[in-house]
């Protein structure tokens, strides 16, 4: 099993419409991907910002280059994300995931 970490960071005004729109776009779009096991969506605040680590478990790279393309490192962003994040990292990061 794979685990592909993912981190952002909102406004601390857009916690609550970030999480909901990752609830109601992203969490599906994960889920209905062939080899996608589960998710942790982890998120946390300071006075100003919201910050966000994603955590998706996978069979295996194969499968993440199905749902994430051949650049399988390239963090994959939604359009709406725009309207949000304060910035894009370019890269996730995985790790091979050895006790659960």
């Amino acid at each position: 099993m794979i685990a592909r970490i993912w981190k952002g960071h909102t406004k601390l005004e857009h916690l609550e419409e970030y999480t909901d729109f990752m609830k109601a776009r992203a969490i599906p779009d994960y889920s209905k991907t062939d080899g996608f096991i589960k998710l942790t969506f982890l998120k946390r605040t300071d006075e100003n910002h919201a910050y966000f680590n994603l955590i998706t478990f996978w069979e295996n790279m194969e499968v993440i280059r199905n749902f994430a393309g051949q650049d399988y490192e390239k963090a994959k962003y939604y359009p709406e994300d725009k309207d949000y994040l304060l910035d894009f990292p370019k890269k996730v990061t995985h790790y091979e995931v050895f006790a659960d």
